[in-house]
């Protein structure tokens, strides 16, 4: 399979937000799923694999360099994971970090499509 492009990507400063809120979210999941009740090792079980099962989706259908390119999966895979990792931070951070956390996934995203820093325009989700 070629690429489609040789040129490499620009990286703006809302990619490297996107890039930490990513690492931020798979922690954070990868945590709640650790503190889940249970016997250690079904702690561990649970903590990688919800780590897995969001890394693989997130790599087949959100990240940049996606295998597979349908819009409305991208935003639907970046909603359930970054989703998850809200949920997850309000049961595991104080509140206030929780906030932030939630406020800064929620203004990355919308960035990552609308403003300045938009990889692609709101009508490439209706394709």
């Amino acid at each position: 399979m070629a690429p489609e492009s040789t040129v490499p990507m620009e990286v703006n400063a809302n990619d490297v937000v996107a890039f930490l809120v990513e690492l931020a979210a798979l922690a954070l999941i990868g945590l709640w799923g650790y503190r889940a009740g249970g016997p250690l090792w079904a702690k561990i079980a649970l903590a990688i694999g919800l780590i897995l099962v969001a890394s693989v989706a997130w790599g087949l259908f959100a990240a940049p360099r996606a295998r597979f390119r349908v819009p409305w999966v991208t935003l639907l895979v970046k909603v359930l994971v970054l989703g998850a990792a809200v949920a997850a931070g309000f049961t595991i951070l104080p509140l206030v970090w929780a906030v932030v956390f939630a406020a800064v996934v929620v203004l990355n995203l919308v960035l990552m499509y609308v403003g300045p820093f938009a990889r692609s325009g709101p009508q490439s989700l209706i394709e």
